[in-house]
């Protein structure tokens, strides 16, 4: 087999490449605002915890309510103004997520996790990323409506993007956890693992979070030596990916392993080895003898070693 087989069309990467202008300079204009609210163009998500509810339609699953159907669908917390498409406003509203599971009696109604929605084609590519935004965006604030700094409960301001302490004046900004997500490269072999909460026969890149005084690159080599026990020199970004699930973007890169023998953290995997190019490009076609598979076009992982399968040593220059 060739080291560079054809594997087709690049698939979009999930949750990315946003049709929607943020306007972040209007979030404090009331009067802009109320007016997004009033446009009858104007249109809403509408999210209960991790489930996102969708009207069925004869052309499919429609995510996109108007404001008025959104906040009739179940008891509501927080609305947060996502940005415009085109002249119109886009809103995400929080459903009560117990409500929220009642609905998926309605025929006229289609409730579902993201995560499956783009696995699954459901929508439009367009809705993914502001149905991420809006997710990770009200997932925050469920998380955090009381102040860090004192206890009091928190105020909504700068429509969704800022929760005020009125009491200690302490101001909270929406948070994204930075994940390291690489693949370790030894000449024409590649390191995967596998953790016990991954489909059967998946196997994927090693991944952790950022910590505190970290860089990227030293967090790639860091997770990789903790769960597989690879030294790692040379790192290089690849690109990134929103990853609601939730609140984390996902920094992908490339790794240059220094050593070859593994050990397996396990409690973080349930096993990692080395895969040549051919034995990927088998698992991307579809035809890896063991049945292994990689992650879905909608994760970054599986554009991370794809890049590497069709460049090999390219991916590092």
């Amino acid at each position: 087999m060739p080291h560079r087989p054809d594997l087709g069309p690049k698939p979009r990467l999930g949750y990315t490449a946003s049709v929607l202008a943020r306007v972040a300079e209007r979030r404090t204009d009331a009067a802009f605002l109320a007016a997004c609210v009033a446009d009858p163009r104007g249109g809403a998500y509408a999210v209960g915890g991790e489930l996102v509810v969708m009207k069925k339609t004869a052309a499919g699953q429609n995510p996109l309510f108007s404001i008025d159907e959104a906040r009739a669908l179940a008891p509501t917390a927080e609305s947060v103004f996502l940005g415009l498409m085109g002249d119109a406003g886009r809103f995400g509203i929080a459903l009560d997520p117990e409500a929220t599971k009642g609905l998926k009696e309605r025929a006229d109604l289609m409730v579902i996790d993201l995560r499956s929605i783009a696995v699954q084609g459901l929508v439009e590519p367009d809705h993914l990323a502001p149905l991420a935004e809006a997710k990770a965006l009200l997932a925050w604030h469920a998380r955090h409506r009381f102040c860090a700094n004192c206890g009091t409960a928190t105020k909504v301001s700068q429509a969704g993007w800022k929760r005020e302490c009125l009491n200690c004046k302490v101001e909270h900004f929406p948070r994204t956890d930075p994940v390291v997500i690489m693949l370790a490269v030894d000449g024409e072999r590649c390191l995967l693992g596998r953790a016990g909460r991954f489909v059967q026969n998946m196997w994927s890149c090693l991944a952790g979070f950022v910590e505190p005084g970290e860089t990227i690159e030293e967090a790639a080599r860091r997770e990789t030596l903790e769960e597989a026990g690879i030294v790692c020199g040379e790192v290089k970004y690849f690109r990134s990916q929103p990853w609601p699930f939730p609140m984390s973007l996902m920094i992908g890169c490339h790794a240059r392993a220094t050593n070859s023998n593994i050990t397996v953290d396990r409690e973080e995997l349930e096993d990692a080895r080395w895969f040549t190019r051919d034995e990927v490009a088998l698992m991307f076609l579809g035809q890896h003898p063991e049945g292994i598979s990689i992650p879905p076009p909608i994760a970054i992982a599986h554009h991370i070693i794809r890049a590497w399968v069709e460049e090999g040593d390219g991916v590092f220059r």
